[in-house]
């Protein structure tokens, strides 16, 4: 059913979508959508959280990986990768909440909370030598995650495609341009 409704928000914005549409569109009444949720704000915050909670499960591996922090850098951005690509449709609802609600406004603190992380993890390895000198922390974070999130707008899996490879790619354009 999440899936589903994560679709349908998709595909006609979530302020777009009425519990009637969702109905529909899963098959199901919406007395049967009740059952299993408060509504569609729940629906929202089920899926924003599972987009969330997957990229600080990733940043929380990240930080207590081995190396540099040039290293967890590169692992960040890397896994990140693989993430969207495993949540796609969870991952693209995310990155279309505009704080319009009050489950937004928080999926939006959170997103904010992960940028400071990235910033720092940023910072550190500027600061350790592996960057270039010249970086500026935040704004690098941000390029390199509105370059990661850019994919959720023209990734489309095919058969025989390998998310690693993806990633790989991403990392190397991304980090043998900040590199000292």
């Amino acid at each position: 059913m999440l899936s589903g409704a994560v679709r349908v928000f998709n595909e006609r914005g979530y302020d777009g979508t009425s519990m009637e549409d969702l109905s529909r569109e899963l098959g199901i009444t919406k007395s049967a959508i009740y059952h299993h949720v408060v509504g569609k704000e729940e629906l929202l915050r089920l899926g924003v959280d599972r987009a969330l909670d997957g990229l600080f499960a990733v940043m929380e591996e990240v930080k207590a990986a081995e190396g540099t922090a040039l290293h967890r850098l590169e692992l960040l951005v890397h896994n990140s990768v693989l993430l969207l690509i495993d949540e796609l449709p969870f991952v693209t609802l995310l990155l279309r909440v505009r704080g319009n609600t009050k489950i937004e406004r928080k999926a939006l603190a959170r997103r904010r909370e992960f940028d400071s992380l990235v910033t720092e993890m940023v910072e550190q390895a500027r600061d350790e030598g592996h960057l270039r000198a010249d970086v500026v922390p935040a704004i690098t974070a941000r390029l390199l995650f509105g370059m990661v999130n850019s994919v959720v707008e023209w990734y489309r899996p095919r058969r025989g495609d390998d998310p690693q490879d993806l990633a790989d790619i991403i990392v190397a354009v991304a980090f043998d341009g900040l590199r000292c």
